[in-house]
Protein backbone atom coordinates (compact mmCIF):
# COMPACT_ATOMS: atom_id res chain seq x y z
CA UNK A 1 0.00 0.00 0.00
CA UNK A 2 1.97 3.12 -1.14
CA UNK A 3 1.29 6.38 0.60
CA UNK A 4 1.97 9.82 2.01
CA UNK A 5 2.71 12.15 5.42
CA UNK A 6 0.54 15.23 5.73
CA UNK A 7 2.78 17.12 8.18
CA UNK A 8 2.56 20.96 9.60
CA UNK A 9 4.53 23.66 10.22
CA UNK A 10 3.45 23.59 13.77
CA UNK A 11 0.70 22.98 15.68
CA UNK A 12 -2.69 24.37 15.28
CA UNK A 13 -1.99 25.03 11.09
CA UNK A 14 -5.00 22.29 10.36
CA UNK A 15 -3.42 19.30 9.67
CA UNK A 16 -6.25 17.37 10.47
CA UNK A 17 -8.73 19.10 8.54
CA UNK A 18 -6.46 19.25 5.51
CA UNK A 19 -5.82 15.11 6.03
CA UNK A 20 -9.79 14.96 6.51
CA UNK A 21 -9.88 16.66 3.07
CA UNK A 22 -7.66 14.67 1.31
CA UNK A 23 -9.08 11.50 2.10
CA UNK A 24 -12.86 12.98 1.05
CA UNK A 25 -11.44 13.63 -2.05
CA UNK A 26 -9.21 10.30 -2.80
CA UNK A 27 -12.67 8.46 -1.62
CA UNK A 28 -14.80 11.01 -4.03
CA UNK A 29 -12.06 9.08 -6.82
CA UNK A 30 -13.34 5.61 -5.99
CA UNK A 31 -10.08 5.06 -3.86
CA UNK A 32 -10.11 3.22 -0.54
CA UNK A 33 -8.06 5.41 1.79
CA UNK A 34 -6.72 3.54 4.86
CA UNK A 35 -5.98 7.15 7.51
CA UNK A 36 -2.49 6.73 9.67
CA UNK A 37 -1.89 9.46 12.48
CA UNK A 38 2.48 10.24 13.34
CA UNK A 39 2.41 9.94 17.57
CA UNK A 40 0.46 9.14 20.70
CA UNK A 41 -3.10 10.84 19.83
CA UNK A 42 -6.09 8.64 19.95
CA UNK A 43 -8.84 11.72 18.84
CA UNK A 44 -7.41 12.88 15.53
CA UNK A 45 -7.64 9.33 14.20
CA UNK A 46 -11.42 9.51 15.66
CA UNK A 47 -12.01 12.10 13.08
CA UNK A 48 -10.02 9.87 10.39
CA UNK A 49 -11.98 6.72 11.17
CA UNK A 50 -15.83 8.71 10.67
CA UNK A 51 -14.46 10.42 7.53
CA UNK A 52 -13.01 7.14 5.93
CA UNK A 53 -14.66 4.35 7.65
CA UNK A 54 -12.09 2.44 8.84
CA UNK A 55 -9.93 2.69 11.88
CA UNK A 56 -6.47 4.96 11.76
CA UNK A 57 -3.30 3.36 12.34
CA UNK A 58 -1.03 5.00 14.95
CA UNK A 59 2.36 5.22 14.21
CA UNK A 60 5.02 6.14 16.70
CA UNK A 61 8.65 4.84 16.73
CA UNK A 62 8.71 5.26 21.04
CA UNK A 63 6.21 3.37 21.64
CA UNK A 64 6.83 0.94 18.89
CA UNK A 65 10.30 1.13 17.17
CA UNK A 66 10.80 0.94 13.92
CA UNK A 67 10.10 -2.55 12.62
CA UNK A 68 6.81 -1.52 15.02
CA UNK A 69 6.34 1.20 12.91
CA UNK A 70 6.28 -0.17 9.71
CA UNK A 71 4.69 -3.34 10.66
CA UNK A 72 1.27 -1.38 12.16
CA UNK A 73 1.61 0.06 8.71
CA UNK A 74 1.20 -2.50 6.58
CA UNK A 75 -1.68 -3.99 8.36
CA UNK A 76 -3.52 -1.08 7.58
CA UNK A 77 -5.72 -2.00 4.00
CA UNK A 78 -6.42 0.19 1.24
CA UNK A 79 -5.62 1.49 -1.97
CA UNK A 80 -3.28 4.38 -0.33
CA UNK A 81 -2.77 5.43 3.21
CA UNK A 82 -2.79 8.85 4.37
CA UNK A 83 -0.52 9.66 7.16
CA UNK A 84 -1.48 12.59 9.60
CA UNK A 85 1.36 14.67 11.30
CA UNK A 86 1.65 15.19 14.97
CA UNK A 87 2.73 19.07 15.92
CA UNK A 88 5.21 20.91 13.68
CA UNK A 89 7.30 18.55 11.39
CA UNK A 90 10.16 18.26 13.05
CA UNK A 91 8.85 18.62 16.91
CA UNK A 92 8.74 15.76 19.04
CA UNK A 93 12.43 14.48 20.60
CA UNK A 94 10.99 10.69 21.01
CA UNK A 95 8.70 10.51 17.28
CA UNK A 96 8.29 13.02 15.28
CA UNK A 97 6.64 13.31 12.31
CA UNK A 98 9.93 13.24 10.24
CA UNK A 99 11.04 10.68 12.15
CA UNK A 100 8.05 8.49 10.73
CA UNK A 101 8.44 9.63 7.76
CA UNK A 102 12.16 8.39 7.20
CA UNK A 103 11.00 4.93 8.80
CA UNK A 104 8.64 4.60 6.13
CA UNK A 105 10.54 6.20 3.35
CA UNK A 106 7.16 8.01 2.67
CA UNK A 107 6.82 11.57 0.89
CA UNK A 108 5.69 14.67 2.78
CA UNK A 109 3.42 17.45 1.61
CA UNK A 110 3.35 20.27 4.31
CA UNK A 111 0.59 22.34 5.57
CA UNK A 112 0.80 25.80 5.50
CA UNK A 113 -1.30 28.50 6.68
CA UNK A 114 -1.62 31.31 3.65
CA UNK A 115 -4.39 33.14 5.59
CA UNK A 116 -1.67 36.50 5.30
CA UNK A 117 0.81 35.35 3.17
CA UNK A 118 2.45 34.62 -0.29
CA UNK A 119 5.73 34.54 -0.96
CA UNK A 120 6.29 33.92 2.55
CA UNK A 121 4.60 30.75 2.19
CA UNK A 122 7.06 29.47 -0.27
CA UNK A 123 9.61 30.97 1.65
CA UNK A 124 8.36 28.88 4.81
CA UNK A 125 8.37 25.29 2.97
CA UNK A 126 11.36 26.35 1.52
CA UNK A 127 12.81 26.54 4.99
CA UNK A 128 11.41 23.16 5.93
CA UNK A 129 12.51 20.99 3.11
CA UNK A 130 16.45 22.72 2.75
CA UNK A 131 15.60 21.76 7.20
CA UNK A 132 15.97 18.05 6.07
CA UNK A 133 19.04 17.27 6.08
CA UNK A 134 20.14 19.25 9.00
CA UNK A 135 17.99 17.51 11.25
CA UNK A 136 19.43 14.29 10.16
CA UNK A 137 16.19 12.83 8.54
CA UNK A 138 16.12 11.15 5.05
CA UNK A 139 12.84 12.84 4.15
CA UNK A 140 11.48 14.63 0.80
CA UNK A 141 9.12 17.58 1.34
CA UNK A 142 7.29 17.29 -2.13
CA UNK A 143 5.43 20.50 -1.67
CA UNK A 144 2.05 21.96 -0.11
CA UNK A 145 -1.17 21.91 0.75
CA UNK A 146 -2.10 25.63 1.71
CA UNK A 147 -4.21 25.92 4.44
CA UNK A 148 -6.72 28.81 4.77
CA UNK A 149 -5.98 30.19 1.49
CA UNK A 150 -8.53 32.05 -1.06
CA UNK A 151 -8.96 31.23 -4.77
CA UNK A 152 -7.71 33.82 -7.57
CA UNK A 153 -4.97 35.92 -7.14
CA UNK A 154 -4.17 34.57 -3.73
CA UNK A 155 -3.97 31.10 -5.01
CA UNK A 156 -1.76 32.40 -8.03
CA UNK A 157 0.59 34.19 -5.52
CA UNK A 158 1.04 31.24 -3.60
CA UNK A 159 1.31 28.61 -6.49
CA UNK A 160 3.72 31.08 -8.63
CA UNK A 161 6.24 32.04 -5.57
CA UNK A 162 7.00 28.20 -5.34
CA UNK A 163 10.42 27.14 -6.21
CA UNK A 164 10.56 24.13 -8.75
CA UNK A 165 11.50 21.39 -6.62
CA UNK A 166 8.41 22.59 -4.89
CA UNK A 167 5.22 21.49 -5.69
CA UNK A 168 1.44 22.89 -4.98
CA UNK A 169 -0.72 19.92 -4.65
CA UNK A 170 -4.18 22.30 -3.88
CA UNK A 171 -5.44 24.21 -0.84
CA UNK A 172 -7.73 24.36 2.05
CA UNK A 173 -10.46 27.70 1.59
CA UNK A 174 -11.87 29.32 4.74
CA UNK A 175 -15.14 28.48 4.72
CA UNK A 176 -17.21 27.64 7.77
CA UNK A 177 -18.00 23.95 8.84
CA UNK A 178 -14.26 23.13 8.82
CA UNK A 179 -13.80 23.78 12.30
CA UNK A 180 -13.33 20.45 15.48
CA UNK A 181 -14.54 22.28 18.81
CA UNK A 182 -11.90 22.07 21.66
CA UNK A 183 -12.61 20.37 24.69
CA UNK A 184 -10.22 19.98 27.98
CA UNK A 185 -8.44 16.92 26.24
CA UNK A 186 -8.02 18.56 22.91
CA UNK A 187 -10.53 17.74 20.18
CA UNK A 188 -13.89 16.28 20.80
CA UNK A 189 -14.15 13.07 19.25
CA UNK A 190 -15.21 12.36 15.62
CA UNK A 191 -18.55 10.84 16.60
CA UNK A 192 -18.89 13.31 18.52
CA UNK A 193 -18.27 16.57 16.73
CA UNK A 194 -17.37 15.46 13.26
CA UNK A 195 -16.63 18.13 10.70
CA UNK A 196 -19.31 19.01 8.57
CA UNK A 197 -19.49 16.67 5.66
CA UNK A 198 -20.89 19.40 2.99
CA UNK A 199 -17.78 22.01 4.08
CA UNK A 200 -15.18 18.51 3.11
CA UNK A 201 -17.06 18.13 0.03
CA UNK A 202 -16.60 21.98 -1.08
CA UNK A 203 -13.03 21.57 -0.32
CA UNK A 204 -12.33 18.28 -2.48
CA UNK A 205 -12.42 20.25 -5.59
CA UNK A 206 -9.15 22.19 -4.73
CA UNK A 207 -6.82 19.34 -3.58
CA UNK A 208 -4.88 18.11 -6.64
CA UNK A 209 -5.64 14.30 -6.10
CA UNK A 210 -3.98 13.08 -9.17
CA UNK A 211 -0.83 14.34 -8.19
CA UNK A 212 -0.93 13.28 -4.39
CA UNK A 213 -1.07 9.78 -5.84
CA UNK A 214 1.47 10.00 -8.40
CA UNK A 215 3.57 10.68 -5.57
CA UNK A 216 2.95 8.19 -2.94
CA UNK A 217 5.23 5.23 -2.04
CA UNK A 218 5.41 1.78 -0.28
CA UNK A 219 7.56 1.71 2.84
CA UNK A 220 9.86 -1.68 3.24
CA UNK A 221 8.22 -4.60 4.87
CA UNK A 222 9.53 -5.15 8.33
CA UNK A 223 9.41 -9.07 9.68
CA UNK A 224 6.69 -10.42 10.72
CA UNK A 225 5.49 -11.68 13.94
CA UNK A 226 3.28 -15.02 14.77
CA UNK A 227 0.71 -14.85 17.17
CA UNK A 228 -0.78 -17.96 19.18
CA UNK A 229 -3.80 -17.50 20.02
CA UNK A 230 -4.65 -18.23 23.50
CA UNK A 231 -7.23 -21.15 24.03
CA UNK A 232 -10.40 -20.98 26.00
CA UNK A 233 -9.74 -17.45 27.27
CA UNK A 234 -11.59 -14.26 27.49
CA UNK A 235 -11.16 -10.33 27.95
CA UNK A 236 -13.18 -8.32 28.78
CA UNK A 237 -13.05 -4.98 27.61
CA UNK A 238 -14.98 -1.44 28.26
CA UNK A 239 -15.62 0.08 25.35
CA UNK A 240 -18.48 3.04 25.69
CA UNK A 241 -18.25 6.94 26.16
CA UNK A 242 -16.28 6.84 29.04
CA UNK A 243 -13.33 4.12 27.83
CA UNK A 244 -12.60 4.35 24.27
CA UNK A 245 -8.79 5.34 24.17
CA UNK A 246 -7.83 1.96 22.12
CA UNK A 247 -5.33 1.67 19.54
CA UNK A 248 -6.64 -0.18 16.51
CA UNK A 249 -3.05 -2.51 16.92
CA UNK A 250 -3.79 -3.37 20.80
CA UNK A 251 -7.37 -4.43 20.06
CA UNK A 252 -6.35 -6.54 17.10
CA UNK A 253 -3.80 -8.06 19.09
CA UNK A 254 -6.18 -9.55 21.48
CA UNK A 255 -8.67 -10.85 18.97
CA UNK A 256 -6.01 -12.51 17.60
CA UNK A 257 -4.86 -14.25 20.93
CA UNK A 258 -7.99 -14.39 22.71
CA UNK A 259 -11.84 -13.98 22.51
CA UNK A 260 -12.71 -10.12 23.61
CA UNK A 261 -15.93 -9.54 24.86
CA UNK A 262 -16.87 -5.62 25.05
CA UNK A 263 -19.21 -4.68 27.67
CA UNK A 264 -20.68 -0.48 28.31
CA UNK A 265 -20.02 0.28 32.08
CA UNK A 266 -22.01 3.43 31.88
CA UNK A 267 -25.08 2.10 30.02
CA UNK A 268 -25.42 -0.16 32.99
CA UNK A 269 -24.06 -2.94 31.72
CA UNK A 270 -22.65 -5.78 34.29
CA UNK A 271 -19.22 -7.48 33.55
CA UNK A 272 -19.74 -10.52 31.34
CA UNK A 273 -17.43 -13.80 32.24
CA UNK A 274 -14.17 -13.75 31.79
CA UNK A 275 -10.87 -14.42 32.70
CA UNK A 276 -9.58 -10.84 32.48
CA UNK A 277 -10.77 -7.44 32.23
CA UNK A 278 -8.99 -4.24 29.97
CA UNK A 279 -9.90 -0.70 31.38
CA UNK A 280 -9.09 1.51 28.49
CA UNK A 281 -8.51 5.29 28.76
CA UNK A 282 -11.34 7.71 27.48
CA UNK A 283 -13.07 10.29 29.68
CA UNK A 284 -14.60 8.80 32.96
CA UNK A 285 -14.72 12.14 34.52
CA UNK A 286 -17.81 13.24 31.88
CA UNK A 287 -19.70 10.39 32.69
CA UNK A 288 -18.63 9.85 36.73
CA UNK A 289 -22.47 9.97 37.95
CA UNK A 290 -23.43 7.41 35.73
CA UNK A 291 -20.30 4.99 36.04
CA UNK A 292 -20.25 5.45 39.88
CA UNK A 293 -24.00 3.64 39.73
CA UNK A 294 -22.77 0.81 37.44
CA UNK A 295 -22.99 -2.54 38.56
CA UNK A 296 -20.08 -3.26 36.74
CA UNK A 297 -17.74 -1.86 39.13
CA UNK A 298 -19.03 -3.67 41.87
CA UNK A 299 -18.32 -6.91 40.09
CA UNK A 300 -15.01 -5.69 39.39
CA UNK A 301 -13.75 -5.59 43.26
CA UNK A 302 -15.25 -8.57 43.71
CA UNK A 303 -13.40 -10.30 40.37
CA UNK A 304 -10.21 -7.96 41.82
CA UNK A 305 -10.19 -9.66 45.40
CA UNK A 306 -10.73 -13.16 43.63
CA UNK A 307 -7.70 -12.50 41.86
CA UNK A 308 -8.86 -11.83 38.27
CA UNK A 309 -6.07 -10.08 35.87
CA UNK A 310 -7.19 -6.73 35.45
CA UNK A 311 -5.89 -3.91 33.65
CA UNK A 312 -6.52 -0.55 33.59
CA UNK A 313 -4.78 2.50 31.83
CA UNK A 314 -5.13 5.85 32.75
CA UNK A 315 -8.85 6.23 32.83
CA UNK A 316 -9.10 2.70 33.71
CA UNK A 317 -6.82 3.45 36.41
CA UNK A 318 -9.66 6.58 37.35
CA UNK A 319 -12.35 4.10 37.40
CA UNK A 320 -10.54 1.29 39.58
CA UNK A 321 -9.88 3.91 42.36
CA UNK A 322 -11.36 4.61 46.01
CA UNK A 323 -12.93 8.01 44.27
CA UNK A 324 -13.32 10.22 41.60
CA UNK A 325 -13.59 14.19 41.75
CA UNK A 326 -14.40 16.30 38.89
CA UNK A 327 -13.13 19.66 38.36
CA UNK A 328 -16.14 21.02 39.40
CA UNK A 329 -15.79 19.42 42.58
CA UNK A 330 -18.12 16.20 42.81
CA UNK A 331 -17.11 13.14 44.32
CA UNK A 332 -18.44 9.99 43.45
CA UNK A 333 -17.28 6.74 44.24
CA UNK A 334 -15.52 4.22 42.11
CA UNK A 335 -14.13 0.25 41.89
CA UNK A 336 -12.60 0.37 45.29
CA UNK A 337 -9.71 -1.67 44.00
CA UNK A 338 -6.74 0.47 44.07
CA UNK A 339 -5.96 2.67 47.02
CA UNK A 340 -6.43 6.11 45.24
CA UNK A 341 -8.65 9.17 45.28
CA UNK A 342 -8.75 10.33 41.81
CA UNK A 343 -9.32 14.27 41.24
CA UNK A 344 -9.56 16.29 38.17
CA UNK A 345 -8.21 19.70 37.51
CA UNK A 346 -9.10 22.49 34.50
CA UNK A 347 -4.97 22.09 33.22
CA UNK A 348 -3.09 18.76 32.51
CA UNK A 349 -0.96 17.20 34.68
CA UNK A 350 1.29 15.49 32.42
CA UNK A 351 1.96 15.37 28.76
CA UNK A 352 4.86 12.94 27.62
CA UNK A 353 6.77 9.93 26.42
CA UNK A 354 7.17 7.55 29.37
CA UNK A 355 9.55 4.77 29.66
CA UNK A 356 8.89 2.40 32.77
CA UNK A 357 10.72 -0.58 34.49
CA UNK A 358 9.14 -3.40 36.42
CA UNK A 359 9.94 -3.59 39.66
CA UNK A 360 8.97 -7.65 39.60
CA UNK A 361 6.76 -9.79 37.66
CA UNK A 362 3.66 -7.97 37.00
CA UNK A 363 0.61 -8.25 34.37
CA UNK A 364 2.45 -6.28 31.56
CA UNK A 365 6.09 -6.90 32.03
CA UNK A 366 8.43 -9.34 33.54
CA UNK A 367 10.75 -8.60 36.65
CA UNK A 368 13.61 -5.65 34.88
CA UNK A 369 11.69 -5.24 31.91
CA UNK A 370 10.88 -2.14 30.52
CA UNK A 371 7.50 -0.77 28.66
CA UNK A 372 7.59 2.50 26.45
CA UNK A 373 3.78 4.30 26.04
CA UNK A 374 2.36 7.47 26.45
CA UNK A 375 0.45 9.84 28.71
CA UNK A 376 -1.70 12.64 28.16
CA UNK A 377 -4.10 13.00 31.96
CA UNK A 378 -5.57 16.35 33.87
CA UNK A 379 -6.27 14.22 37.11
CA UNK A 380 -3.79 13.23 39.86
CA UNK A 381 -4.24 9.89 42.16
CA UNK A 382 -3.69 10.75 45.60
CA UNK A 383 -2.66 7.35 46.77
CA UNK A 384 -2.22 5.48 50.18
CA UNK A 385 0.94 5.48 52.56
CA UNK A 386 1.34 1.67 51.95
CA UNK A 387 0.67 1.80 48.35
CA UNK A 388 2.61 -1.04 46.06
CA UNK A 389 3.85 -0.22 42.34
CA UNK A 390 4.52 -2.16 39.64
CA UNK A 391 6.82 0.23 37.93
CA UNK A 392 9.43 2.82 38.44
CA UNK A 393 9.58 5.80 36.23
CA UNK A 394 12.59 6.43 33.86
CA UNK A 395 11.16 8.59 31.53
CA UNK A 396 7.45 10.74 32.24
CA UNK A 397 5.66 11.40 35.31
CA UNK A 398 3.55 8.87 36.05
CA UNK A 399 1.63 8.56 39.40
CA UNK A 400 3.89 9.95 41.91
CA UNK A 401 6.73 11.58 39.68
CA UNK A 402 8.54 8.34 40.65
CA UNK A 403 6.37 5.12 40.34
CA UNK A 404 3.81 3.92 38.10
CA UNK A 405 1.19 0.86 38.17
CA UNK A 406 -0.40 1.04 41.24
CA UNK A 407 -1.26 -2.67 42.01
CA UNK A 408 -3.42 -4.82 44.28
CA UNK A 409 -4.22 -8.35 43.98
CA UNK A 410 -3.56 -9.23 40.76
CA UNK A 411 -4.76 -5.61 39.29
CA UNK A 412 -2.66 -2.73 37.87
CA UNK A 413 -3.40 0.91 37.45
CA UNK A 414 -1.41 3.04 35.02
CA UNK A 415 -1.25 6.46 33.63
CA UNK A 416 0.75 4.89 30.64
CA UNK A 417 -1.01 3.71 27.63
CA UNK A 418 0.55 1.20 25.56
CA UNK A 419 1.04 -0.07 22.43
CA UNK A 420 0.67 -3.90 21.25
CA UNK A 421 4.19 -3.54 19.78
CA UNK A 422 5.50 -2.81 23.26
CA UNK A 423 4.80 -6.90 24.39
CA UNK A 424 2.33 -5.54 27.25
CA UNK A 425 -0.16 -6.92 25.74
CA UNK A 426 1.35 -10.07 24.84
CA UNK A 427 2.42 -10.52 28.61
CA UNK A 428 -1.07 -9.66 29.84
CA UNK A 429 -2.26 -12.13 27.98
CA UNK A 430 0.00 -15.08 29.32
CA UNK A 431 -1.10 -14.15 32.73
CA UNK A 432 -5.10 -15.65 32.16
Amino acid sequence: MKGFVIAGTASGVGKTVATLAVIEALQETGRTVQPAKAGPDFIDPSHHATVAGRPSRTLDVWLEGEDGVRRNYHSGDGDVCVVEGMMGLYDGDQSSTAQVADVLDLPVILVVDASAGMESVAATALGFQKYAGRAGRDINVMGILAQRAHGGRHERGIRDALPDELEYFGRIPPIAGLEIPDRHLGLHMGDEQPVDADALDEVTDSIHVSRLTDIAREPPRPPTRDLTPTRNRRIAVAWDDAFRFVYPAVAERLRAQTEVVTFAPTAGDDLPDCDGVYLPGGYPELHAERLADSPSLSTLAERATGGAPILGECGGLMALAESLTTAAGQTYPMAGVLPADVRMYERYQALDHVELRARSNTLTAGDGETLRGHEFHYSSADVASDATFAFDVIRGTGIDGEHDGLTEFETVGTYCHVHAESGAFDAFIDTL
